[in-house]
């Protein structure tokens, strides 16, 4: 099939709103189909939450840290003629990460099962080949979900898909992701070690739906990576590789108004141009875009009443450290879990209070990658889950007594002297999140995943209360976390082309598109 007659057949005219990784993925397939496509970033770099923060020489990812399942990622950089791994280098992480629990011990975990057996059976003797198990019918649970994650939902109709039909023994709605657990493991340290995960879509494994078991398994099958650089570095070659299919990418060019020809958008304006196109593609931050450009009277289904009803996910509290010196023995990745991981997690979503035991993540990816900082120096990511923005937590008068507690609590993963080697230091509280990044009610990881808000319940990928908007993103269908943002955009780009006329096959069949190299 000859996919490149669609650059010489089509004229048709697409606006991009957001340079995230969702973004950048849908302009890199609209335009191998010949789209004339051009991309509009708010911000001053590419990448949206997966864009750099650099300064001293020291460099950091702002958002996500952990790069999982390149599969899908692999296959549409294949699709328009390119190799991920040769355009990215990435290296897989032998220990993926440690976990250290307030309760007492520590998990240095890795895809190698016998190496595992052995440090559950320090931790509970009892759960010695339970790992396996999950592993096998994980397997299993993501070969059935897989077709739902790449497919649009639309209506509730949808859900009689025979692929639906077939995935519902393994659904099991009754059952959080931690009960699910507790089928496999006894010691709750276990269960926090398989369901932690969670955090990725900001849930606690206690609410979140059992079927996103699969986020564990997909760590320990599939590998945790770090590209060269920093998970930044891939939406960077995502641009360049746009740009060489004649995307053309404004930065530092925020969307101020939107032109509507009754429900159909026609076009936008930035302070610098109009820009009219046939389709539209909203990769900014669903509510806050929605909230703040499209007329409320317009949005049927996505009302601000409406939008203001959904639960939100929970936020984060960033400290980007460059530091004198390294830690040498402490891994890549580092989560440490809090004695009462239950309390920490209610001061989260429930009570939005801010912990005086808070759980962490630290990355410290200068013992893999020395050339994210200076000769003799490191970097140290810090994340701590908090609350989204709410009334309860003033980050004005709240951030700085915040931090020095952040600071406190790393001394359990051996970084007591963390104060004294500080050379470089980046904050960014929930605040920051919406203020900066138009992240709403700075929740970082979007609208929750309960099974109320997935599925058709999630804001459609071909947008229904607007024609011609398309969305990609954490907002739409399948949801959060780099993989499944990847996901949207090819579900996305599917229905726009289909919707234009346009051969969208190569999205399918990248086995087939021929490396321009």
């Amino acid at each position: 099939m000859n996919w490149k007659r669609n650059a010489v057949l089509s004229s048709r005219k697409v606006v991009v709103v957001g340079a995230g990784p969702g973004g950048l993925a849908a302009a890199m397939q609209l335009a191998f189909a010949g789209c004339d496509v051009t991309v509009l970033e708010r911000q001053r770099s590419v990448g949206g939450r997966t864009s750099s923060i650099q300064s001293d020489g020291f460099r950091f990812d702002c958002g996500p840290t952990f790069f999982l399942y390149p599969r899908v990622l692999s296959e549409i950089f294949r699709s328009v003629g390119y190799d991920l791994m040769e355009e990215v280098p990435m290296t897989r992480l032998d220990t993926q990460y440690r976990l250290t629990f307030g309760k007492g011990g520590q998990l240095d975990c890795s895809s190698d099962i016998d190496a595992m057996d052995r440090q559950i059976a320090e931790l509970s003797p009892g759960d010695v080949g339970a790992f396996r198990r999950f592993l096998d019918d994980n397997r299993v649970k993501l070969a059935k979900f897989r077709p739902i994650l790449e497919s649009p939902f639309r209506s509730p109709l949808d859900l009689f898909r025979p692929s639906v039909l077939s995935a519902v023994p393994y659904l099991n709605p009754q059952r959080s992701l931690a009960a699910e657990l507790q089928r496999y493991f006894t010691d709750p340290r276990l269960v926090i070690a398989f369901g932690f995960q969670a955090k990725y879509l900001g849930m606690s494994p206690f609410q979140c739906p059992s079927l996103f078991s699969i986020l564990s398994f997909l760590e320990y099958e599939y590998g945790v990576w770090h590209p060269v650089g920093g998970c930044n570095q891939v939406s960077e070659r995502m641009a360049d590789i746009a740009r060489s299919l004649g995307v053309k990418i404004h930065l530092d060019e925020p969307v101020q108004s939107i032109e509507l020809e009754g429900r159909r958008l026609t076009a936008v304006r930035t302070s610098q141009d109009r820009y009219a196109a046939d389709s539209f593609v909203v990769n900014a931050d669903f509510a806050d875009w929605m909230t703040r450009h499209v007329p409320n009277e317009l949005r049927r289904r996505w009302s601000d009443r409406a939008i203001e009803k959904k639960r939100f996910s929970c936020s984060t509290f960033m400290l980007y450290l460059g530091i004198d010196g390294s830690y040498d023995d402490l891994p890549h990745h580092n989560i440490h879990i809090s004695r009462d991981y239950e309390q920490n997690l209610c001061e989260i979503e429930t009570t939005h209070r801010l912990s005086t035991d808070p759980s962490f993540y630290v990355q410290n990816a200068s013992v893999t990658d020395p050339s994210l900082a200076p000769p003799g120096c490191s970097t140290l990511y810090v994340l701590v889950p908090v609350t989204h923005q709410h009334e309860n937590v003033d980050w004005a008068a709240e951030g700085d007594a915040f931090r020095d507690r952040t600071l406190d609590c790393m001394a359990q993963i051996g970084c007591g002297d963390i104060r004294d080697r500080i050379r470089f230091e980046h904050r960014i509280t929930p605040d920051d999140w919406q203020q900066r990044y138009g992240v709403y009610r700075g929740a970082t990881f979007n609208l929750a995943h309960n099974l109320g808000q997935m599925l058709h319940r999630r804001p459609g990928n071909r947008f229904e209360d607007l024609d011609g908007v398309y969305l990609v993103g954490g907002g739409t269908h399948p949801g959060s976390g780099l993989p499944v943002i990847y996901e949207s955009s090819r579900i996305t780009s599917r229905l726009l082309l289909d919707d234009l006329g346009i051969d969208a096959a190569f999205i399918d069949h990248p086995e087939a598109s021929p490396l321009q190299k």
